[in-house]
């Protein structure tokens, strides 16, 4: 909405200009009249639309035609004054006011026009015969009023419908000379009609009538009164209502109806309650809210987020396959202005068989999304109606901002649910193979892949001691001269070479001496295409014994040359590193099967911290008191405590040694 209303009275001389002015102000006809008044600003409060608005009279004997144009150029609603006992001023509406207005407006932002016929207190008759022409010749003109400002006739309503016509225009929502809505108009209501529709059977049930009643007004719809909508609906339009829901059609009738019987407001209304401006565009302050993200923070989709798009999917996944066909994706996303997921997202997550992204493959695409381009999800977020179905306050209440990394490093633990892999790795080693082979697709299934749909990121979900952990995989151009920082921030290094190539491991070492021998980043060196025969690497010291110096764990085998899906172990390790940083993991097993795995899962279990939370508790904040130290119950249950916890540590010692 405007933050003001500034409206001009503009007109022949003595037809009453400054009389409607002064008479507004003092609720009394003037009966000395100024050749003009002073500027006025009526305050919000006293407002229907409780906005400011500034009136602006203008007279030809104190004024230029330059401060006329100025004016003009500042007016948000022109009001035209004419007498309707003075022909003369009617005739001079259209031969000089109205292209006077035109010619001195940008041709992109329209001035809305009113015609005012004051003076209606002298004659019988109405001028209404003469003006309807004029009114369908020029578009820009929203109204006429016939007002007195000698018996204080319409003059509130004057100012009020001025004031209307900036705030809740016709111009953009109906074209007159067709008697219908504009196509603009009709493609909003529609994307509002679809996202109001949450079961997506193309009908706005009692449920969703009154939800979209209270998102838009704040007060649901009494029964009897939304089944005498569902009447008038029907009375005009046979199938405007189907199985006692309105359709789309019936929708877009209702809202047909409202602006011809002058109540455009309620249009309006829900039209900027969906984000809408003045122009029937998304706002930008809508799509975009604001978001502060800190350097070394990363964006993630919270769980209400993921609720939210959870519910998109089933809305549209109308075969229950657990997949997105090409026609339920299109339907997805129809409520956008165009198709954001291009044929490379197939490449990037999980599909089905026939190459339909699966429901896993659709979260891991908007998790790549928050976590690339957070600004970019935000607006994907706001064409599927977020913040009205969520009924959050924007789309921002959806991300979830890390904290600074340092920290994590600092407090050895994370919260986060994202992390990034970079695959270095010399031309021909293998790096596409290594990122479709962790959505399960092997060397046969890769080679069906089309050079223009390849997708340099890969992106799915692992378990870390029983945790949920998206890992984004990341492709970077093999330049070894520059990197740049989005190639050097992130949370695990894979450098990858082939075992076949006696020249692959040299571009590895390079890489990481050059870039990231002296950072925190945990490194992983992968010996790929193992299926192959393994030669010698010209190089000064084996794969082996380079990870060793560097304190690195062990090259790991990896081949996508396999007759099903390829292993995914490797792909846990990186995530379990990528986790902890800070620990060196000499045992690289993350099966969740094996004796390690077991008690690791059971050291993170929520049972194991619930019980040492309450064992602190009691043990450091309990009183104990004389009579405790002199009682031999209490050394008795100290020495047992004691004795359990010793046992218990040293058979965890065990049990992980002989793992090892």
């Amino acid at each position: 909405m405007r933050k003001d209303v500034r409206i001009l009275l503009v007109g022949e001389s003595k037809v009453g200009k400054t009389s409607l002015i002064m008479s507004l102000v003092s609720e009394e006809f003037p009966h000395v009249v100024p050749y003009r008044a002073e500027e006025i600003t009526i305050p919000a409060d006293v407002t229907p639309e409780r906005v400011p608005t500034h009136i602006v009279d203008y007279s030809e004997a104190e004024q230029t035609d330059e401060q006329l144009f100025q004016e003009i150029s500042k007016a948000n609603v022109i009001c035209i004054v004419y007498s309707v006992n003075n022909k003369k001023s009617i005739e001079k509406v259209t031969s000089h006011w109205i292209p006077l207005i035109i010619e001195n407006t940008d041709k992109d932002s329209r001035v809305p026009l009113i015609l005012v016929g004051n003076k209606s207190d002298l004659v019988e008759h109405s001028s209404m015969e003469t003006i309807l022409p004029i009114m369908n010749q020029y578009s820009e003109i929203e109204t006429c009023v016939e007002c007195s400002a000698k018996n204080l006739k319409n003059i509130s309503e004057l100012f009020y419908y001025a004031q209307k016509a900036v705030l809740h225009p016709t111009g953009p929502l109906y074209c007159p000379e067709r008697k219908d809505m504009k196509l603009l108009c009709v493609k909003a209501l529609t994307r509002i009609f679809k996202v109001s529709d949450l079961d997506n059977d193309g009908i706005l049930n009692d449920i969703e009538l009154n939800f979209f009643q209270r998102t838009c007004f704040n007060t649901p719809l009494e029964p009897q009164a939304l089944e005498d909508v569902k009447n008038v609906v029907r009375k005009n339009l046979s199938d405007g209502v189907c199985d006692n829901g309105l359709s789309l059609k019936g929708f877009l009738f209702l809202h047909t109806l409202f602006i011809q019987r002058g109540r455009h407001e309620t249009t309006w209304t829900v039209l900027r309650r969906f984000g809408y401006d003045d122009d029937l565009e998304l706002n930008q302050d809508y799509l975009f809210p604001p978001l502060k993200v800190p350097l070394d923070c990363t964006t993630e989709l919270n769980h209400n987020a993921y609720l939210f798009l959870q519910s998109v999917f089933d809305k549209h996944d109308k075969d229950r396959d657990c997949a997105l066909s090409p026609e339920e994706l299109r339907d997805l996303f129809d409520v956008f202005p165009y198709m954001p997921w291009g044929p490379d997202v197939s490449n990037t997550v999980c599909t089905n068989d026939n190459g339909w992204i699966t429901y896993q493959g659709y979260l891991s695409q908007w998790t790549l999304t928050t976590y690339l381009d957070v600004q970019r999800c935000l607006e994907y977020l706001g064409y599927l109606g977020y913040s009205i179905v969520a009924e959050q306050e924007s789309q921002a209440s959806g991300i979830t901002v890390t904290r600074d990394k340092k920290i994590d490093l600092q407090k050895k633990q994370t919260q986060r649910g994202v992390f990034r892999c970079n695959v270095f790795g010399d031309v021909g080693s293998g790096k596409s193979g290594f990122l479709q082979a962790f959505l399960g697709r092997n060397l046969t299934r890769q080679k069906t892949i089309r050079e223009e749909h390849r997708s340099y990121y890969a992106i799915s979900t692992t378990y870390v001691y029983g945790q949920e952990k998206y890992l984004l995989l990341h492709e970077v151009f093999p330049d070894f001269d520059y990197l740049s920082d989005a190639d050097m921030a992130c949370d695990i290094v894979c450098l990858l070479y082939d075992v076949s190539n006696p020249y692959s491991f040299e571009y590895c070492a390079k890489v990481f001496k050059q870039y990231f021998m002296d950072t925190k980043t945990p490194c992983m060196m992968i010996a790929a295409k193992s299926d192959l025969p393994e030669i010698k690497q010209m190089y000064g010291c084996s794969p082996l014994e380079f990870c060793r110096k560097h304190k690195m764990p062990p090259p790991q085998s990896f081949t996508c040359d396999t007759a099903a899906a390829p292993n995914k172990d490797i792909y846990t390790k990186l995530t379990t590193m990528a986790m902890y940083p800070h620990a060196r993991l000499r045992c690289m097993c993350t099966c969740n099967r094996c004796t390690f795995c077991l008690c690791q899962n059971f050291l993170n279990s929520e049972l194991l911290q619930t019980v040492r939370a309450k064992l602190y508790a009691v043990v450091l904040r309990r009183h104990v008191t004389q009579a405790d130290l002199k009682s031999s119950t209490f050394w008795l249950r100290a020495s047992v405590g004691a004795t359990v916890f010793a046992l218990l540590g040293l058979t965890m010692y065990r049990v992980l040694l002989k793992s090892r």
